[in-house]
């Protein structure tokens, strides 16, 4: 009886002690439920703010605009044998989830012991903004790009970019051109083609040889340091489809790093430089007599006074004082009697030569750093005089290289191009001269090379033929003899011309080497030649034997030489 009673106590004490145990993991649950609701509503307001009020600002998936930028690879850039010029490269830019940035001050010094250039203080007044996603640097390197990640702090994010590189540097600077962060063409070819280089594929190649750049800019870049010339260009043109092998202008600049080079470094002198270029004119001023029938080569000239019209006085640099040949007075780089020349044609038939010449207009060149020449709208008679010695009309040094390529490759202009032709293209080109006038003056620029003011460019083997060019140039209050514009431009083989070659002195200084002279037949004239010597064999163009009878006979310079007459142009 007892023992039930005990027992029976016992079955009401152990039903006491399990409901209390269901209370109390009831309220557990309760709380844990609790606790996990709270949980799920706030991850789902946190999806709901990143996928609808936030949308596009996780790392993974920057703004479009941020992402596009630089991120579309451009074709390459070649020169006519494939050397690259310039090209795309894969690199990254580092972006920011200011929202992940918890120390906007630690992070900036964290970034600047591995980016040693960057602006610390601003990087961290950027990581501070609100606008939660901010760029901090573009184009980094592979070896930038892993000491970020190293430094494992979150919201620090690397994203594909593209950098334009350009391998040879200052070597072709003012044709190739060069491209802003984004990829985009600010200069020369990469601004003119930027359209078709972000279209296209494959590479564009240029008509350039950078192997004969190399050479010109050499020769340029040493003779304007020894004549302590303010700049120079040079220009090497293929007479056969008006392609340029090279173009140089000096000084210049590195396109890789084009934001810091001053206006005047990324100016091109050789094709967008005006200049009234002396007496390399009479090339033009001589084959248009000659063409036109005005005077023959037996013709004789009185160049014993200087010239006085109106307030001018035209007069020689060293005169001779005498009657000339017209072969003496080119030779000789006679002023009174290239004026004299110039009236024996007339005013009207020069000017239209040199319209058809293309000297009253930009040159087609594929650039936009392209000048516009200038010339007198009232054409009078002392313009058709100091025309013709290379005063009154300002042209660039590609106007007048393209212009001498016609005068020798037997008359015919042809447009000046920086693209690569095929080898079957044979472009047709302008008539301009005859073919007997063109092989008159080939005549004529080898005697101003064998015996006159241009020896100094000869290169043993190539046959070089030129002519000197040197212009006082302007300035308050009119001409100044000391600020010279010294130049020479020549043409080989000239038994069979293939190429011109110009280089161009702007300012340069005598020394003791020439006499302290700094004209063009001193200073260019040696360029020229230097430059041939070297680029002949690049180009292909075998060396002859310059005295042999075969060559003698081709140029029949003693005929020429010889050549006299009794009709005059002493009254013209």
């Amino acid at each position: 009886m007892t023992d039930r009673v005990r027992y029976g106590g016992a079955d009401m004490r152990f039903d006491g002690d399990r409901k209390r145990a269901i209370e109390v993991g009831r309220g557990r649950l309760l709380l844990t439920g609790a606790v996990l609701s709270a949980a799920f509503v706030a991850i789902g307001i946190r999806l709901f703010d990143v996928a609808v009020l936030q949308a596009g600002v996780e790392p993974r998936d920057p703004p479009p605009t941020q992402i596009a930028r630089g991120a579309a690879a451009k074709t390459e850039i070649t020169d006519r044998n494939g050397v690259v010029l310039a090209v795309s490269l894969g690199t990254a830019a580092l972006y920011a989830n200011t929202a992940w940035i918890s120390d906007a001050d630690a992070t900036a010094n964290a970034l600047a012991k591995v980016l040693p250039d960057l602006d610390r203080k601003r990087a961290a007044e950027r990581l501070r903004v609100a606008k939660r996603y901010v760029s901090l640097r573009r184009h980094l390197t592979p070896n930038e790009q892993y000491a970020i990640l190293r430094l494992g702090i979150p919201g620090l994010v690397l994203e594909p970019d593209q950098r334009r590189v350009y391998p040879m540097g200052r070597l072709a600077a003012h044709v190739v051109g060069f491209s802003d962060p984004d990829g985009k063409g600010l200069a020369g070819i990469e601004r003119q083609f930027d359209t078709k280089l972000r279209e296209g594929s494959g590479s564009l190649s240029l008509s350039i040889d950078i192997r004969v750049q190399h050479v010109l800019r050499n020769e340029l870049s040493r003779a304007m340091t020894g004549h302590r010339a303010v700049g120079a260009a040079g220009i090497v043109l293929d007479t056969a489809n008006g392609e340029l092998i090279a173009v140089v202008s000096l000084p210049d600049f590195d396109p890789n790093r084009a934001h810091s080079a001053s206006a005047e470094l990324r100016f091109n002198r050789a094709t967008l430089g005006i200049y009234e270029m002396g007496s390399t004119f009479k090339i033009l001023s001589t084959a248009l007599a000659l063409d036109a029938g005005a005077v023959t080569l037996s013709d004789r000239i009185d160049a014993t006074r200087p010239i006085r019209i109106a307030r001018f006085t035209i007069r020689d640099f060293h005169a001779k004082a005498r009657v000339l040949t017209v072969p003496e007075v080119f030779i000789y780089s006679s002023n009174i009697g290239a004026a004299k020349l110039g009236i024996a044609v007339g005013g009207k038939r020069m000017r239209r030569f040199l319209a058809d010449l293309g000297m009253f207009r930009k040159t087609p060149v594929e650039i936009g750093e392209n000048g516009r020449p200038l010339f007198p709208r009232r054409w009078r008679q002392i313009n058709t005089m100091t025309v013709s010695f290379g005063h009154g009309v300002a042209v660039s040094p590609l106007h007048l290289t393209s212009a001498v390529a016609a005068v020798v490759n037997g008359g015919t202009l042809h447009a000046p191009t920086l693209l690569k032709r095929e080898p079957q293209a044979r472009p047709e080109g302008k008539r301009v001269l005859s073919r007997a006038t063109s092989d008159k003056m080939r005549r004529l620029m080898r005697l101003v090379v064998a015996e006159g003011t241009g020896s100094r460019a000869a290169a043993a083997g190539y046959l070089v033929g030129g002519k000197t060019g040197t212009a006082e140039q302007a300035g308050k209050g009119g001409y100044r003899e000391k600020r010279l514009l010294s130049s020479f431009v020549a043409a080989f083989p000239m038994h069979r011309p293939r190429y011109v070659v110009l280089a161009l002195l702007d300012r340069p200084r005598g020394t003791s080497e020439t006499r302290g002279y700094a004209t063009g037949g001193w200073v260019a004239a040696p360029v020229v030649g230097r430059t041939v010597a070297r680029i002949g064999p690049l180009l292909g163009v075998k060396p002859v034997d310059e005295g042999s009878r075969q060559i003698e006979r081709r140029m029949q310079l003693e005929v020429v030489k010889a050549q006299e007459g009794s009709r005059r142009l002493a009254s013209r």
